[in-house]
């Protein structure tokens, strides 16, 4: 049995709407002032993690799917890709206006395994912050037609976020995360995205980004529909969970640790982001000290571990 956790080194993705708080805020050594994202568990082509510690140190998640399923309750036929990405995105300025299809399109039209229905926590956000999520046109004509005309304020609808908040994006949500936001996204794995507005923004030579306007209508959906979730949380002396959503691709909880606890792993595998404080994890008799920034997976297998400290974490599980 593999007795320890799978800490993993996130990848960062520079962005034209990038900034430095994955440096300032979680100690990450990033690559410039403009890094907009850290894929901190990925198996997926564009970026997948690295494996810090133990037998597959220098593995990449992905090769250690293929290669040892077991760790994930994999079995022998399954031939899909590792199905979760986790990302911790910085945005120093608005990201684009876009839209994911779901898993038939991104299938039959890109050729890829998965759509992208995905969720965010607030880590943090300057007061005033809004994102956009669902559009205002009642049928595909009209938005076709608010979004060939430009009429984006009419369009798009905005809400404002604090830190703590959690929001919840099914494929086909017309969506933009705003300026001075910095989330956790859990999401499948898959970086299809259509680009739908990106306030004609031009990049050092000038160059403005493309848009996919025809297939961004072809996936929205229409109406806007508000997703139904049920949030459940149980609460003990030292752990406090909080179910943000499950659905048929993820669950995902915050966890709050004051103290030391026991627990008994269900899920195939657990995901673990650490969002603040600190704290030891323990395996039997061995110990892992753990921190803000740091993620990791605790493999098919394990049927108990311990945690104590102070700290959060966003949890996901398939």
């Amino acid at each position: 049995m593999y007795n320890e956790p799978i800490f993993l080194r996130p990848v960062f993705k520079e962005k034209i709407w990038g900034g430095k708080k994955l440096r300032t805020v979680y100690n990450y050594d990033i690559p410039s002032e403009q890094t907009g994202e850290a894929w901190v568990i990925s198996a997926h082509p564009n970026g997948p993690s690295v494996i810090e510690n133990g037998p597959l140190k220098g593995q990449t998640l992905a090769e250690a799917w293929e290669s040892h399923g077991e760790l994930f309750n994999k079995s022998v036929d399954n031939n899909e890709a590792y199905p979760l990405l986790v990302k911790i995105l910085d945005a120093n300025d608005d990201l684009s206006v876009q839209v994911h299809p779901d898993d038939t399109f991104a299938h039959e039209v890109e050729g890829v395994p998965y759509g992208k229905t995905e969720c965010w926590y607030v880590l943090d956000a300057e007061p005033g912050s809004e994102l956009i999520l669902g559009h205002n046109a009642e049928t595909k004509q009209e938005l076709e037609q608010m979004m060939a005309n430009g009429e984006w304020d009419k369009l798009l609808r905005r809400i404002k976020v604090q830190p703590g908040d959690f929001v919840y994006v099914p494929s086909g949500t017309i969506h933009a995360i705003g300026k001075g936001i910095v989330i956790l996204e859990t999401q499948q794995s898959s970086d299809m995205t259509y680009r739908v507005y990106d306030y004609d923004r031009t990049d050092a030579d000038g160059n403005q980004r493309e848009l996919h306007l025809e297939k961004a209508a072809a996936v929205t959906t229409v109406p806007h529909q508000i997703p139904e979730f049920n949030q459940e949380e149980s609460v003990s002396v030292d752990l406090n969970k909080r179910k943000l959503v499950q659905n048929d691709y993820f669950g995902v909880s915050l966890w709050r640790l004051n103290g030391h606890v026991e627990q008994t792993m269900k899920a195939d595998f657990l995901q673990v982001s650490v969002i603040k404080g600190d704290g030891v994890l323990s395996l039997g008799e061995k110990r892992f000290a753990i921190e803000k920034g740091m993620h990791f997976i605790l493999p098919h297998g394990i049927r108990k571990f311990e945690l104590s400290g102070e700290a959060e974490f966003v949890v996901s599980w398939v």
